[in-house]
């Protein structure tokens, strides 16, 4: 259920814990077998509200304490005050809260969890090709130094890589006007995009410290992946302040 977790600590003794899933260890079935997070595909609904319970108090979160997005492909950003609700339609979320689940669901897109430990201001983003051309993570990264944020660090969460991510080449000439570390090319040499070099890029240029868990989503059985798959589930990135 839970692949990666760490801890951000400041030296001011404060605090955010991330932590990333994947695809074992829950009630969901068939294609979306077995911790499917995603609401939004075709799973059985009661299996994705048990599994995120049992994330939550994996966690030890209280079982409404996680926020979801309505992920849309944008460059949005969404300031969360209070846990529950309706989600927001928007690719990135911040919260100064204690005791918010920020989540981003996944499942060859880059997940981005962000914090600033010391002035309590944390941050997800799902930066997919267009989210990331878009500018989602300038975005957040804006959004969450008008809460208070100075010194960001930053975890990369598995995401697919560009040997597996053909794309037509005018796709690609796209993504390099934008950020030309993300072109490249895939297993058999035709054009490809790669997104999490993207996102690293804007981030190390707005001096934000990276940790990236590599790792591609095709290659690992134990995550989802929609170009492998087709019909496949969500797993997540969550970040908090305890």
């Amino acid at each position: 259920m839970l692949s990666v977790r760490r801890v951000l600590r400041a030296d001011n003794g404060g605090e955010a814990h991330a932590a990333f899933t994947d695809r074992l260890g829950g009630f969901s079935a068939g294609r979306y077998d077995s911790f499917n997070l995603g609401s939004h595909v075709d799973d059985t609904p009661s299996a994705v509200s048990t599994n995120r319970a049992e994330l939550s108090h994996a966690l030890g979160l209280p079982a409404s304490g996680l926020v979801f997005m309505d992920q849309v492909h944008g460059a949005d950003v969404a300031v969360v005050t209070e846990p529950g609700g309706e989600s927001p339609s928007v690719d990135a979320i911040v919260t100064t809260r204690r005791g918010i689940g920020l989540v981003v669901l996944v499942a060859d897109c880059t997940p981005v969890l962000l914090a600033d430990a010391a002035a309590g201001v944390i941050a997800a983003a799902h930066a997919g090709r267009p989210g990331m051309l878009a500018g989602v993570i300038p975005n957040v990264l804006g959004a969450m130094r008008a809460a208070g944020a100075r010194s960001i660090d930053a975890i990369i969460g598995p995401s697919i890589c560009p040997r597996h991510y053909e794309v037509p080449p005018e796709m690609r000439e796209q993504a390099a006007a934008v950020e030309p570390v993300s072109a490249s090319v895939s297993a058999t040499g035709t054009p490809a995009i790669d997104v999490a070099a993207g996102v690293a890029e804007q981030l190390a240029r707005d001096g934000v410290r990276i940790d990236w868990q590599n790792g591609c989503t095709y290659e690992r059985a134990d995550l989802y992946s929609y170009r492998r798959d087709g019909v496949t589930g969500r797993f997540g990135g969550v970040l908090w302040i305890p």
